[in-house]
Formats: structure tokens, sequence, C-alpha cells
């Protein structure tokens, strides 16, 4: 076959993976039945034991090249005038159905996979102001607690004694403790790297990333090392085949803080609260804003400093990079987008309801 020929039959074969992508979407329990327990835990496994070991991100030289391949035929395509426009084209929707086609089946079908809340068996429902505060104020104490073991001054900014190489090795036992109450989430060969693009990641808003077709989790290694282990953690909820951005982050979250170090347990709690406090601030921004002023100025300032890191970084172009991201998420059923990120708040009434957060 000519490959004019292969390069369309590739294309049509696109629109058939959309049109099936459509329609396994409409039945998460059969995705999570068959796939996401039963396909992807293999994939993910061969990955990390092929990968791991490798000391530097093959996810990010493969990006790499794919940007040099890219660059490369934009360019050709201007030399060339144009010329066999029509064969170009059926080429580029060859490329996008073969990436399509890895992305769901290496990881993408995860995306249509059934609901946390289900799998958990946690109550989803519409929280109140008063449950919320609740919550909130359970993560003020947890927060104040992790805090304080660290410093013994609730007037200090936390300073990491560890390096970022320890931290992210660290990951993993998060992990192993957790697992021991929900077997689901056990993590064998760990796979996380610090990003070799991690000065764009910085610049673009993003702490971290996973890719689907290297299986590895990328850490953005410039963040305040405080920030580390949520990130980290994080980014292995999505190894863990958890798509869903709020998912990763509640389950970053309780992987953070059944770490047996305070320096995870910190940047849990940590975490947690802000996303909490924010929705507080948004039913009740006096509230809010109380809460915030209440804070010890250790926790504070150590917030203080994160959000000056990501303010020195900001620039003209990071929103396009969210836009995009966001309708990334919107076109792979996260209605939410960006979001997402925060309704982990939901996940942590309903597990705070269920087993306590303490």
């Amino acid at each position: 076959m000519k490959k004019q020929n292969i390069y369309k039959v590739l294309t049509i074969f696109f629109v058939v993976q959309v049109l099936f992508i459509a329609v396994i979407s409409r039945f998460p329990r059969v995705v999570e039945s068959y796939y996401s327990n039963g396909i992807y835990p293999v994939i993910s496994s061969i990955f990390r034991k092929v990968f791991g070991w490798i000391p530097f991100s093959i996810g990010d030289v493969y990006y790499f090249l794919l940007g040099v391949f890219l660059i490369f035929s934009i360019y050709s395509l201007f030399k060339n005038k144009f010329r066999n426009l029509k064969e170009i084209l059926f080429r580029f929707g060859a490329y996008i159905s073969i990436f399509y086609f890895l992305f769901n089946l290496f990881w993408g079908l995860n995306y249509h996979k059934d609901s946390l809340f289900n799998t958990l068996e946690l109550k989803q429902k519409q929280y109140a102001l008063p449950e919320l505060i609740e919550l909130t104020n359970d993560l003020v104490e947890l927060t104040k607690n992790a805090h304080f073991q660290i410093t013994q001054n609730d007037s200090v900014k936390i300073d990491v004694q560890h390096s970022e190489d320890w931290l992210i090795n660290q990951v993993h036992t998060g992990y192993d403790s957790l697992s021991i109450k929900f077997p689901q989430f056990k993590y064998h060969n760990t796979s996380i790297k610090k990003s070799l693009f991690s000065l764009p990641l910085t610049y673009m808003g993003f702490s971290g990333y996973f890719n689907p077709i290297s299986g590895e989790a990328q850490v953005d290694y410039l963040v305040p090392k405080i920030n580390l282990p949520m990130i980290g953690s994080h980014e292995v909820a999505h190894q863990l085949g958890y798509a869903s951005e709020s998912e990763a982050n509640f389950i970053g979250y309780l992987a953070a803080t059944h770490h047996t170090n305070d320096y995870f347990k910190f940047s849990g709690y940590s975490a947690a609260l802000r996303y909490s406090i924010k929705a507080v601030y948004g039913m009740d921004s006096i509230k809010g804003r109380q809460i915030i002023n209440d804070l010890p100025k250790g926790i504070t300032k150590t917030f203080k400093e994160s959000q000056e890191f990501w303010q020195s970084y900001q620039n003209k172009a990071e929103p396009f990079f969210k836009l995009f991201y966001d309708n990334y998420l919107k076109a792979n059923q996260q209605k939410d987008g960006m979001q997402g990120y925060s309704k982990m708040v939901g996940l942590l009434v309903a597990y705070r309801e269920k087993y306590s957060l303490y």
C-alpha cells in the first residue's frame, strides 16, 4: 500500500477513535473494570520498570524531539510553498491518529473511569458553609501541628532541610502507608523525575506533569521545596490511573498526609487548606478573611514564599498556556477545566464525614 493511502486510512481511523471514545465514555464502570483495573496497571508497571531507573526524563526528551520535528515540518511546508498540501494534511492526520491511539491506550482512557466518590463509597453532595468551615478548622489545626513539629515556633517560616532529590525519592513512602488502608493506591516501581523543562514549566505556571507516553511523573524542581511532596504525590496519582485533577489532588493529599515525615504532612495539609480557605472565601469573604488573619505567622510566611515565587515568573504567555490546558481538560470529560483542581474540596468534605481527617 502506498504511503499516501496509509496516511488516509490512519486519518479515517482517527475519526473512528473519536467516535469510540464518545461511546465508551458513557460506560465508566466498564472502563474502570476492564481498562483502569485491568489493562492499564500492566502498561503502567512496564513503563515504570523500563524507564524508572533512568536518572533523567525520557518523556522530556521525547517532547523535545517532537518539538524539533514539528518545527522542521512547518519550515519544510513554507519552504516548499505549500506544494502537495493535501498529502501533508493526510500525513499530519495520520500522525495525530497514531498519537491519539497511543495516548488513550497508555493512559487517556482513565479520563472516562468511574468517579472516586463511587470507588471509595463516599457520599457526593452539595456541601454547606458550616460543613466547609468545620473542614477548614480541622485543616488549620492539622497544618499548625505539622508546622510546629518542624519549627517548634509558630512564627518561623519552614526551611526544608532536605534536597529536592530526597523529597522526590520519598514520595512512595506515603503511598506505602496509604495502601495499608486503601490497597488500590499501592505504588510499585517508582518513576518520578525532575523535569528537564522545569524553567519553561514555571513560566507556563505549572508545577509538574505526567507523561502518558513514557509513564513518568515529572516535577518542577524550581518550586519552593515545601511544595514538592504534594506535587510529587499528585503526579504519582496520575501514574496510578487517576486522570481527574481533583481526584489526583485528593489522592496526593492522602499520600502526603499518610507519610511519616512532617514536611510531607505539612505539604499535604497546607495544600488542602489553601483550597478549603478559597472555597470558604467564595461563600463568605468575611469568614474567609478571618481564617486567613488567624493563621500563625509562620504558616502565612510559608504561604507567602510560594505566592511570591509564582508571581516572580508571571508573564504574558502564561494565560495562553493555561487556556490551552483548560480546553484540553474540558475535551477529556472534565467540564470544569482547570477549576477542577479545587473540586477536591468536595472529596475532602465527604472523606472527613466518613473517615475523619485525624
